[in-house]
């Protein structure tokens, strides 16, 4: 190879990489990660706002389907941006944690109004006194939301429901109650000591043949001890006394996940936990 050709290759080299980089230099502006849509409520009478993270190489023209991340909590004040990065980072494929997905964050209007159902405590009645709603929130995920997300966006109709405190009330209730709404359930420090824990004695439609697909459920909590309200709830036994109520039925098709987290309180066990349950639970039972 003469050292004239080497000269020209090199400059070709250098024009090229030179190119390449004008070419994916980034722009100044806003760092666009999501889209706001809106959907009106048939079962609450009222517009929502969803925060909605699709992933890379989402196209509306080929033939691609996604399954469906539902974040509670789900506004750019609370839980969305963090978990879209878990999300992000997670599909990544060098680290491959989670197959590419849709994540719809549902953006609060009143969560204690909407994660709770009645209570019979008087103390809680009169310091939440909008709570009871789940009832009407759950149809709103069943009738409106799925639906609208399902017509608006290309889905595979696997769904997954991420809740933590009161959310993680709701995701608890939404199992226990309609377990095959969702197929998979992140149930992050649930406030199961509402109205005194009467959600883990209710009478529940799981069964050992219901749900009668697989179902993967992952539950965890930091160190967080008593909580508010009657009866000396303590956190951690609760969420062991919901894994119990569960197991109880050794369902073939639900895959039971617990976590303890000692490191993490109340305050700061959400990032962590949804960062293991994608860890763990698809590389153990593979979500979907």
């Amino acid at each position: 190879m003469s050292a004239k050709y080497i000269q020209v290759l090199c400059v070709f080299l250098l024009l090229s990489g030179i190119s390449w980089s004008q070419a994916n230099k980034p722009k100044e502006g806003p760092i666009n990660f999501g889209i706001t849509r809106q959907i009106v409520s048939s079962q609450l009478s009222e517009v929502r706002y969803l925060n909605i993270y699709l992933p890379p190489g989402y196209n509306e023209t080929d033939t691609v389907k996604y399954p469906v991340i539902y974040l509670l909590d789900g506004g750019t004040d609370e839980d969305f941006f963090h978990i879209a990065g878990l999300v992000q980072f997670s599909i990544f494929p060098w680290v491959d944690r989670l197959p590419d997905c849709i994540l719809v964050g549902i953006v609060n209007v009143d969560r204690k109004r909407d994660f709770t159902f009645p209570t019979g405590i008087k103390s809680e009645k009169e310091k939440y006194p909008t709570t009871g709603g789940s009832e009407k929130f759950i149809a709103f995920l069943e009738k409106d939301l799925q639906p609208w997300i399902k017509n608006h966006y290309k889905t595979t109709g696997s769904s997954t429901l991420i809740g933590e405190s009161l959310g993680g009330l709701l995701a608890a209730e939404i199992l226990i109650k309609k377990p095959s709404l969702f197929n998979n359930y992140l149930i992050i420090s649930p406030s199961l000591w509402w109205d005194d824990g009467s959600l883990l004695k209710a009478k529940t439609v799981l069964s050992a043949v219901v749900p009668s697909s697989k179902t993967c459920i992952y539950i965890a909590t930091g160190k967080e001890g008593f909580t508010p309200g009657p009866g000396n709830h303590i956190m951690e036994k609760d969420a062991k006394m919901l894994a119990d109520k569960i197991n109880h039925f050794h369902n073939r098709h639900i895959h039971l996940y617990t976590d303890y987290l000692p490191l993490e309180d109340h305050a700061t066990v959400m990032h962590q936990a949804v960062y293991n349950a994608f860890r763990k639970l698809y590389a153990k039972t593979g979500m979907k």
